[in-house]
């Protein structure tokens, strides 16, 4: 029944749902569409949230800003920044940043995302003492002890708790702790950081980061350092003929990633304009994320057609070891709770050097890089089918060369590296923007299972760049001038076991979505995915395995009304399906099986029952005169299993990105409000709350809650002066 129902709540929702609000910067809600997608890691949404914070307080003059500036902007693609950079040199001065509008095959939708970051000084009839501004910005290393005046600071405090109790952190009996040590907590239930920024224009950067997770001990009980986690940057630039000086701990991205990415990266959904990456400068991490960085110096220097990047990284990360000590695979949440984690605690030294050069004259670009990386440890995975061709050892090596090639409108990109063993990878792509409201991508990867990289991080369906193969096709249009469309299917083949799945595998990646416009404010959106993978089952009545398809469906709408006077109004609806082949009761015929014993796939096959979910969802914001805004979200969810599980981004405090997923019976209410207590001083205060109507316990192990009930409280402290 509920099948039938849910299409038309979707449109009584829709019909009656009605607000009002001031417009936002199109960046965030990008930024927050991102984080919606699942897969994308919260602590890479933050990194690009705050580089791009930092580029928006220190907008881009277009009459003097430089095509390595326009590069290390994250919102623009290869293609977009040639063309920004010839329409800039043909048109300058320009008088007014609005002229962007004008740049040929950048649409209509980039430019209202890129205009916060730019401005045009000369032509606006800036003030006297703006000019002053500008000129000091153009010499600021001629005093260089002028920052102690000019410079902009920053402090992030942040403190979160759980208002319900978890197992965890229950008393036990001291008895029972001897013998189970782990059932219990070390630290506190509550989590805590504390972000400090100095920025200096655009030449100088400089901060520190400490935090510490719910559970890990905080000056007690014999850890008397307070904070669990640490860091600090400095970050320097145009300094002589050096581009970028990074000191502390940084992130880094050369060519396409199949040597060295670990830097923001978008997934397949967040354009098809944007799948080819760049060589980026030495990037400071200022996110508490605790893994995916480098800790030691990077340099970035230019000599006419030619750049250079060098590096040096050394320092303690997690990993879990066997009985001999060697690593049996890295650790990498940063959670230190109980004994057991503690001994994973920066048990392993880890050193990383490397380099990239790169050369481009006007429309070519070729570079060539290398990274290797050594531990104190020995690399040596429990031996599984699946693992068999995994880094074993403790050094390894990867060397590759990227290239790009650019005429107006097209844009061929790719990059191929061999690893230590003399695996080769490779990754090639085509891209073709005819218009403004048309752009069209081809990429193709081979990653052979044999192939080893560390830090790599390029386009593909699973987490590691190896053991894959696959055919990305996607198109972006707008064929009416209020209606866009987005799609792209992928089609990947797995030539090895993996994980969960014992035979080689295929998979399809579809995805569509349209968005229309009714007036400036008032939109309307539909998205639908298609997954199809395979994955292992058990045979009824046989102790065997057999690989079977598997296919999930997901489609959203969703509604947003805004109008300017402060309040917005967007209504969600959700719905998922999954799907399995099943068995029949008849035993699988001998000739059928494959040869290591295992059914073989389809034999016998019928279709289980199909399990869905759908959740609806409202949220409310104002964004209206300060010093308060909030916002309030509402959801209902019901959910048949984990497989049909949903996902729905909520609004969440400054830098920070929380997207939940929901199964079973419930509902969820989130309310937030920010209020300037005083100029440059903000208090950022979150409540939620989910209540589930079909189970007693929410969570497992030490994160068990015995009830159907939880709350959290986040609060978020900002001073700026």
């Amino acid at each position: 029944m509920k099948r039938y129902l849910f299409p038309f709540l979707v449109v009584f929702i829709c019909t009656f749902s009605v607000g009002l609000q001031a417009q936002e910067r199109e960046w965030r809600v990008l930024v927050e569409q991102m984080a919606e997608e699942e897969g994308a890691r919260a602590d890479a949404v933050e990194n690009l949230y705050e580089e791009l914070l930092y580029l928006e307080r220190y907008p881009m003059d277009l009459n003097r800003v430089s095509r390595d500036q326009l590069e290390r902007f994250p919102l623009l693609s290869s293609e977009q920044v040639l063309s920004l950079m010839e329409f800039l040199e043909e048109n300058r001065p320009l008088y007014t940043v609005y002229e962007l509008r004008n740049v040929p095959r950048v649409d209509h939708r980039t430019v209202e995302l890129i205009l916060p970051f730019f401005r045009v000084d000369e032509a606006e009839g800036v003030r006297i003492q703006d000019w002053e501004r500008v000129r000091e910005q153009d010499r600021a290393w001629e005093k260089p002890l002028d920052f102690l005046k000019k410079a902009r600071h920053e402090v992030q405090g942040r403190f979160d708790k759980t208002l319900t109790e978890r197992a965890g952190y229950r008393a036990l009996p001291d008895s029972l702790l001897e013998r189970y040590p782990n059932r219990n907590y070390l630290g506190e239930d509550f989590y805590t950081s504390l972000r400090y920024s100095l920025s200096y224009y655009n030449k100088l950067q400089l901060g520190f980061t400490a935090e510490k997770d719910a559970g890990e001990p905080f000056f007690v009980k014999g850890y008397r350092k307070g904070y669990d986690h640490h860091g600090v940057h400095l970050v320097l630039r145009d300094v002589g003929k050096l581009k970028t000086v990074v000191l502390g701990d940084y992130r880094l991205s050369f060519g396409q990633g199949l040597v060295l990415n670990n830097d923001f990266m978008g997934s397949k959904a967040w354009g098809t304009d944007n799948i080819a990456r760049r060589t980026q400068q030495p990037k400071r991490h200022f996110s508490t994320a605790e893994s995916g960085f480098f800790r030691g110096a990077a340099v970035a220097a230019q000599l006419r057609d030619i750049s250079l990047t060098a590096f040096y990284s050394s320092r303690w990360i997690d990993a879990n070891l066997n009985n001999q000590g060697e690593i049996t695979s890295l650790k990498v949440d940063g959670l230190h709770r109980t004994p057991l984690e503690m001994e994973k605690r920066k048990n392993t030294w880890e050193q990383v050097s490397g380099a990239n050069i790169t050369y481009r004259h006007g429309r070519f670009q070729a570079g060539a890089s290398g990274v290797y990386y050594r531990y104190n440890r020995s690399f040596n995975p429990v031996l599984r089918s699946y693992n068999q061709y995994y880094l074993r050892g403790s050094g390894y090596w990867n060397a590759g060369i990227d290239y790009s090639y650019q005429l107006p409108g097209f844009i061929f990109a790719g990059e191929t590296a061999i690893a230590r063993n003399g695996s080769i990878a490779t990754i090639n792509m085509l891209q073709y923007r005819p218009s403004g409201i048309l752009n069209l991508s081809l990429l193709h990867r081979h990653y052979p299972i044999s192939y080893n990289a560390l830090h790599a991080q390029a386009f593909s369906e699973g987490s590691r760049v190896q053991n894959e193969r696959g055919l990305y096709v996607g198109v972006g249009s707008q064929p009416l001038p209020k209606f866009n469309v987005t799609a792209y299917i992928d089609l990947i083949r797995f030539p090895w076991v993996l994980y969960g799945v014992d035979t080689p595998s295929k998979a399809i990646d579809f995805y569509l979505l349209g968005s229309y416009s009714f007036s400036r404010g008032k939109f309307l959106e539909a998205r639908y995915k298609l997954k199809r993978k395979e994955k292992n089952r058990a045979v009824p009545d046989v102790s065997a395995r057999s690989v079977i398809p598997y296919t999930t469906n997901k489609l959203r709408l969703r509604y947003s009304h805004d109008q300017g006077d402060g309040w917005s109004f967007r209504t969600t609806a959700d719905m998922a399906s999954y799907a399995e082949n099943g068995f029949s009761n008849e035993l699988f015929p001998e000739e059928q099986a494959v040869p290591n014993g295992l059914p073989a796939k389809g034999s016998s096959e019928k279709r289980s029952p199909a399990e869905f979910g759908y959740m609806i969802s409202q949220s409310v914001s104002y964004r209206g005169k300060a010093p308060l805004t909030g916002d309030a979200y509402l959801a209902w969810f019901d959910a048949d299993s984990y497989n049909a599980r949903l996902y729905s981004y909520e609004r969440n405090l400054l830098s920070t990105f929380y997207m939940p997923s929901f199964c079973g019976k419930g509902i969820r209410l989130a309310l937030s409000a920010k209020y300037q207590l005083l100029p440059g001083l903000v208090l950022s205060v979150k409540l939620g709350h989910t209540r589930y109507f079909n189970r007693d316990t929410i969570g497992s192990g030490t994160e068990l809650i015995d009830g159907n009930r939880r709350t959290d409280l986040f609060t978020y402290l900002v001073w700026k002066f």
